[in-house]
């Protein structure tokens, strides 16, 4: 089979929303930041968000963000996209944030939908428009209607694609018919923010992944992308199957937490987790590490 055709990657393909290392007292881990970044990279992520949900960004302060992208930057700003999520569900401060990223040095910015308070259509493409007109920088979108209780709809979509610095979604609505005509009907680079949904998202269209199992499988993500780029579907499905175990076990529970668990059991820094995010139980514990071992991932 002929090579697939490949759309824009304004923040490379495979990219990881990285977790916020912190130490046994609960501070800000740095250097365990700088760390753990360098070892995404160097396992085939080819761009890191940082300061995302799966970063704790509910609970991290504003300091704490920037500190976390200049750490990161400095890392490996100079082999890998580096975006700062800036997301709120208060437009002022997003705009307060988006500033200090750029300050601080970041490649782009994620923009989460605002949560719990539901806005309208209007309100969303306002917001979104702010935020791509308070910077320089490039804006991906983030769609994850069930955390934030609001999608964004097509057409607002299509809307939002009209502004130069909108340049990408990140997709976590689990819709593939939606994708498709948005992706259809617009210019926008479309990345996989459903792990399970990597492939089919690949599809329809999209160009990448941000992942949360990339902290674990980044090699072979990069593998499924890259055979499925290279026309070899069935390979990129054997893949895709073969991490199905990963996909399951990675979320049994909240994200963030499966995450830092992984990681520990792989002596990567990772370290506590704020309230009201707790560790997991030892039964949990045992779980993960079984669909882990499933999946391929060594421990």
């Amino acid at each position: 089979m002929a090579p697939i055709s490949t759309p824009q990657t304004p923040f490379g393909r495979v990219l990881t929303a990285m977790i916020t290392p912190f130490t046994a007292d609960g501070a800000l881990d740095l250097d365990g930041a700088q760390r753990l970044a360098a070892h995404l990279v160097d396992a085939g992520n080819d761009g890191l968000i940082v300061n995302g949900t799966t970063g704790e960004s509910p609970t991290t302060t504003d300091a704490e963000k920037s500190q976390l992208i200049e750490a990161v930057l400095a890392a490996v700003g100079d082999r890998a996209h580096v975006v700062a999520g800036i997301g709120t569900n208060d437009t002022r401060h997003t705009l307060e944030l988006a500033r200090a990223a750029e300050r601080a040095g970041t490649h782009g910015l994620l923009a989460v939908t605002p949560y719990y308070n539901k806005p309208p259509q209007e309100g969303l493409y306002r917001h979104f428009s702010a935020i791509a007109d308070a910077t320089e920088l490039p804006v991906m979108l983030y769609d994850i209607p069930g955390r934030s209780g609001v999608p964004i709809d097509t057409e607002t979509l299509v809307r939002l694609a009209e502004h130069p610095r909108i340049v990408a979604n990140k997709d976590a609505k689990g819709d593939l018919g939606r994708a498709s005509w948005a992706i259809a009907r617009s210019d926008l680079a479309w990345y996989s923010g459903d792990d399970m949904l990597n492939l089919p998202l690949l599809s329809v269209g999209a160009c990448g992944f941000v992942s949360v199992v990339g902290h674990v499988v980044a090699p072979e993500l990069r593998a499924m992308l890259d055979a499925f780029l290279a026309g070899d579907v069935h390979k990129a499905t054997e893949i895709h199957q073969r991490l199905l175990p990963v996909f399951t076990g990675m979320f049994r529970t909240q994200g963030v937490m499966t995450t830092k668990a992984a990681l520990g059991l792989q002596g990567l820094p990772a370290g506590p987790l704020r309230l009201p995010l707790v560790e997991l139980t030892a039964e949990e514990t045992a779980q993960l590490r079984v669909d882990l071992a499933a999946g391929g991932v060594q421990l």
